[in-house]
């Protein structure tokens, strides 16, 4: 299945379905992040708290971003003492990342234009969103080549090489 899904379908789709069925893992990339509130139910809540959740029932969460996001996600962020104290959650900036991707347990995933903002996500009212498009995908052979590629670039194997790492605030690679 490779499936394209628009606009405030990325919302349903991945944040509302794709996120809340990994088991094993969920690894998410995006330029940006902010401090984004989803659907549940008749209320929105912290998508930090999904992932909080997530963690608590043994996920392992990848989260790999572009620059810091800005005080009210770091506010949120301290709401989740699990997602500072658990070794299944991993956070990691790379300044050169512009991907935008979420995968479950390596057996779905979503690469798209939308980064991880209410904005980009469709978590906002239709007439503030930005317009996104993105692929769903099952896909074996996609899915092989996209777990490995963001697991090198999680594990820091292009920063040797990187000709941005003077401005690398912490290089993947510890080095």
């Amino acid at each position: 299945m490779r499936e394209l899904i628009l606009n405030e379908e990325i919302h349903t789709r991945v944040i509302g379905e794709l996120v809340p069925q990994a088991r094993r893992f969920l690894w998410i990339v995006t330029a940006d992040i902010k401090d984004m509130h989803v659907a549940r139910g008749r209320r929105a809540v912290p998508f930090l708290q999904v992932l909080a959740e997530l963690v608590e029932e043994g996920v392992a969460v990848r989260l790999i971003h572009a620059k810091e996001p800005g005080p009210r996600f770091r506010e949120d962020f301290d709401r989740y003492p699990v997602l500072v104290e658990s070794d299944l959650f991993e956070r990691v900036l790379c300044p050169r990342v512009h991907t935008k991707a979420v995968i479950a347990d390596g057996k779905k995933a979503f690469v798209g234009s939308p980064n991880l903002t209410g904005a980009g996500m469709g978590a906002k009212h239709a007439d503030k969103r930005n317009f996104e498009a993105g692929f769903l995908t099952d896909e074996r052979e996609d899915l092989e080549k996209l777990v490995r590629w963001v697991d090198e670039l999680f594990l820091g194997e292009f920063c040797g090489k990187c000709r941005l790492r003077d401005k690398c605030p912490d290089p993947l690679d510890g080095d």
